[in-house]
């Protein structure tokens, strides 16, 4: 009932605060699904997602956190659609991953540690093809910068490395302290390769603060 009030304050209220709109939006992602598979994402980044990929036309996407897998299987669709790419989806477990997305033949699920299984998935990578990677897995700020620089050697120049969840305590207070807006900046800091491309924040309302990372060189 105090979520519906909150909804209907924000109806009658245009001056609400951006804080309590990505309140109510995390709360949301819970119940955010795709064919009916849990998500756990923002739907306004995910059309800038979306966008990324129809831009970079990737070869093969690279999703680390997977959960349930409605965000691999919704990632294996666009690429569907636009005629090419595969996903190859990294979690420390798959065990609830729906059948939908393990019967898809452009997902390839590997189990464990993601720096501990990146030479398996550096097997997977062929020459000179285009490479896009979301991070999400454990928001530790440690967990977030070991895979950005492990990982981050695989992303093709004018692709993108995606770090999910940079929101905490940069937008709603919620996870670790440091995590993964703080990781970013140290990987930023310290790799010239890449830059915090800001434009594709431009809903205002991200998940993502400082988290889509272009590779320039």
């Amino acid at each position: 009932k105090a979520f519906f009030n909150k909804k209907k304050y924000l109806e009658q209220n245009l001056n609400t605060p951006i804080k309590l709109m990505l309140e109510l939006l995390q709360k949301e992602l819970f119940n955010s699904t795709y064919f009916d598979i849990p998500v756990l994402k923002s739907p306004i980044d995910f059309w800038i997602y979306m966008e990324i990929i129809y831009q970079i036309q990737p070869d093969l996407i690279i999703e680390i956190g997977n959960f349930h897998g409605g965000s691999t299987l919704a990632l294996a669709h666009i690429l569907n659609n636009i005629g090419k790419g595969r996903v190859v989806g990294v979690d420390i477990s798959h065990d609830v991953v729906a059948q939908k997305v393990r019967a898809h033949p452009g997902i390839t699920l590997i189990t464990g540690d993601a720096c501990s299984v990146f030479p398996q998935v550096k097997s997977l990578v062929k020459e000179h093809e285009t490479v896009l990677i979301i991070e999400d897995s454990a928001h530790t700020y440690q967990n977030t910068f070991n895979v950005l620089t492990t990982y981050s050697p695989l992303v093709s120049k004018g692709s993108y490395f995606i770090v999910e969840d940079s929101n905490c305590h940069h937008g709603i207070e919620i996870g670790p302290v440091p995590g993964p807006y703080e990781a970013i900046e140290r990987f930023i800091s310290e790799n010239k390769d890449f830059l915090i491309d800001r434009t594709k924040e431009r809903f205002i309302i991200t998940s993502n603060p400082k988290g889509y990372l272009r590779r320039i060189s």
